[in-house]
């Protein structure tokens, strides 16, 4: 698997007159990028990024924006890659756009909401409920920890053995 970042909007342009060029060229991008991939038996993921917070002028900012280019480009070896800490922050609504979009999904990252720290950190997510509704769905890729620890990265996994105890999984455990 592997990322293909869609582009910036240009500095100095204004976004909505540049979008249709920039789909456009995003769309024979991923068409060509996933051509090649399929050679390899590699998958493509596309990612939203937020550009609230993150990225203001990173072109593709939505799951829904991501699922159209995607019906567009056709390739079945393309997906998204839903990074749940963008999701919230353009969108909100995670179970219903897990739900919506899971046949796209390829790949989940998850952060907390707003500080982009641990899971079980303050914030606006329930990543139990979360991580339970992954699993109703049937989900068994890996998910992504892209966050900033508060401490080291040692501390910062805390959450996970916390997590595997209360779903009574050992370290090392090869069960879901």
């Amino acid at each position: 698997r592997i990322h293909l970042m869609a582009g910036r909007v240009p500095l100095g342009a204004d976004r909505a007159a540049v979008a249709g060029e920039m789909e456009t060229t995003f769309t024979e991008n991923l068409r060509y990028a996933a051509d090649l991939l399929a050679q390899e038996d590699m998958v493509g993921l596309v990612e939203p990024i937020n550009n609230r917070i993150t990225d203001p002028r990173y072109y593709l900012n939505t799951p829904h924006q991501a699922a159209a280019i995607l019906e567009k480009v056709g390739r079945p070896n393309l997906k998204l890659q839903l990074d749940l800490f963008h999701c919230q922050i353009m969108d909100g609504n995670l179970s219903h756009n897990l739900k919506t979009y899971f046949p796209l999904i390829g790949h989940i990252q998850i952060a907390q909401v707003p500080g982009r720290h641990e899971p079980d950190s303050a914030g606006e997510l329930n990543f139990p409920y979360v991580f339970e509704l992954l699993e109703s769905l049937g989900y068994s890729g890996y998910v992504g920890c892209e966050y900033a620890p508060k401490g080291d990265t040692l501390e910062g996994l805390g959450w996970l053995r916390s997590y595997w105890e209360r779903r009574g999984l050992q370290r090392g455990s090869t069960g879901k």
